[in-house]
């Protein structure tokens, strides 16, 4: 893992595509802004985990006994 300061406004870049923007720093909270290619999903940890977790139920209901 890859660790970095950034303060407000400061930016990083990844593999010259997608670039991630510090926007706010609120107390404990840090609101981020993401530009990426429009065929990169992007999603928040607890979603991506949900739809695997249902991608994986499904899967294993189609299995044939």
């Amino acid at each position: 893992m890859l660790v970095l300061t950034r303060k407000r406004n400061e930016s990083i870049i990844i593999d010259g595509s997608i670039t991630i923007k510090v926007l706010e720093i609120r107390g404990p909270l840090v609101k981020l802004g993401i530009e990426a290619p429009a065929e990169i999903p992007i999603h928040r940890m607890e979603i991506w985990q949900a739809m695997a977790a249902k991608a994986e139920t499904e899967k294993g209901s189609d299995a044939t006994p």
